[in-house]
């Protein structure tokens, strides 16, 4: 039996499974947890992985690592970093982002330039960033990598190139899926030359892990972590996968690349050779947890309380809680509408909760079939998904079959695929069986959840001087 590894370095933890390469039965697992916050010594990453792989790699062949997109690493020299990485969910590049879209011509530049328009997630508005806040610390820095290729780099112990891939390359806002990096808006974010990994291939084998317990390992490119994700869960046409973890995520595998101008569609490419229209959100998971936390329960609660009434009784949830990438509302908050005796209760609040997420989640799906993509089903991923509720109102709100693969580490899943497809030298990565059960959407919960829906984008409509206006 020929054994792979993969890595899931998210923003809350790293996973580590290791598989079969033939059928992808996951053998060994483990995890180490990140602090939360919205930026990080990139040593603690390293530190969670040799906790994480703890036991678990003996006679593993091959490895590979899907991290969290978007997040700065700025290294010097030396390979070491210069300050602490800035993670995607980090928004204090709002007024970057927008200055940035104005500076090379508008949205619509740059959705032809890089196949999306960058919010404040992105990696170049974090560049801008840092070169007009930290200007001495910009001067140390020689090369800007994203987290997975940090950690890609460490294993090869910071020698040889620096290599990333073409999936999570997409997601910098100065790397085209048509023309590589674009010198352009790097100088444009930056104002000096700086140095980016080399994009490889995606079955290619980057190196060799040295020391410590993964020595002699074979690396595959890695990738981003919905790229990861899409491979993990083998998506195939009419397939749009929603993620429910700290952000929630739409997005399908397509063979063009996307330029929506709107910004709300990111056209990122895939880990394979093709491309994954996404559309995100900064708030998913957590907005249930906070609404439980407000009405005094807790998440063994959250299911009983969601499904105790049959709908929210005209409560709505704007679920921003953490402002918002899809709206563009950085600065935003949450807001809690339609409140009345009758309303008033945990059952209700717990529900409106569910019901804001999947809304919001419901418009990131429109945008994608906006762009042309036909959803024939939904693949419900996330810690989110294991809920009943969240299953439920997640097929009445879609208006589709939602499939629930069983619940598992899709992003080091994915990996661990793309450590077997380096290995095997194939022309396809293997295929691997993906198990689970499917809901169709239920009459009462369609109307229910159809109400929901046009509930709260009138909210959203009437709100937004209060939420503050869309950048771009």
């Amino acid at each position: 039996m020929t054994l792979v590894a993969g890595v899931d370095c998210s923003t809350q933890a790293t996973k580590v499974v290791v598989c079969d390469a033939a059928t992808g039965e996951i053998l060994r697992e483990g995890r180490a947890s990140h602090p939360d916050a919205t930026e990080v010594d990139p040593e603690v990453w390293w530190r969670a992985l040799q906790e994480a792989s703890a036991g678990l790699l003996d006679d593993v062949e091959a490895m590979a690592i899907g991290g969290q997109q978007h997040g700065l690493v700025l290294l010097d020299e030396t390979g070491h970093p210069v300050r602490d990485a800035l993670l995607w969910n980090d928004n204090r590049s709002a007024d970057d982002s927008a200055e940035l879209v104005e500076e090379l011509g508008g949205a619509k530049e740059w959705a032809e330039r890089v196949g999306s328009v960058p919010l404040a997630s992105f990696t170049v508005t974090k560049l801008r960033w840092v070169a007009r806040h930290e200007p001495e610390v910009a001067a140390r820095a020689a090369t800007a990598m994203l987290p997975h290729d940090y950690l890609t780099y460490r294993l090869r112990g910071l020698t040889g190139e620096p290599t990333t891939d073409r999936g999570d390359a997409s997601g910098t806002g100065y790397w085209s899926a048509a023309d590589g990096y674009r010198a352009d808006v790097l100088d444009l974010a930056w104002g000096r030359p700086l140095a980016t990994p080399r994009v490889a291939g995606p079955d290619e084998v980057v190196g060799e892990a040295v020391g410590g317990p993964w020595a002699g390992i074979a690396l595959g490119a890695g990738t981003g972590d919905n790229m990861a994700a899409a491979l993990g869960l083998q998506l195939g046409p009419g397939d749009v996968a929603v993620s429910l973890g700290t952000s929630g995520t739409a997005f399908a595998v397509a063979d063009q690349q996307s330029h929506d101008p709107s910004g709300i569609v990111a056209g990122f490419a895939d880990a394979t050779g093709r491309f994954l229209p996404l559309v995100c959100t900064l708030n998913a998971a957590r907005v249930i947890e906070a609404a439980a936390r407000m009405a005094g329960a807790g998440l063994a609660d959250i299911d009983r309380l969601a499904l105790s009434v049959p709908d929210s009784g005209g409560l709505v949830l704007l679920p921003f809680l953490d402002g918002e990438r899809t709206p563009p509302l950085p600065h935003a908050s949450g807001l809690l509408h339609g409140l009345t005796r009758h309303n008033a209760t945990p059952g209700h609040l717990v529900r409106a909760a569910v019901e804001g997420l999947m809304s919001g989640l419901a418009d990131a799906v429109g945008a994608l079939e906006g762009i042309g993509i036909a959803p024939r089903r939904v693949l419900l991923i996330g810690g989110a998904a294991r809920s009943e509720a969240v299953r439920r109102l997640a097929a009445g709100t879609f208006g589709l079959p939602v499939h629930v693969p069983e619940p598992g580490e899709y992003v080091a899943l994915g990996a661990a695929r793309q450590a077997a497809w380096a290995l095997s030298g194939a022309a396809d990565p293997p295929v691997w069986a993906v198990t689970g059960e499917t809901r169709e959407p239920r009459t009462e919960d369609l109307a229910a959840c159809g109400g929901a829906r046009s509930r709260y984008r009138e909210v959203l409509d009437r709100a937004m001087p209060l939420l503050g206006e869309p950048l771009g």
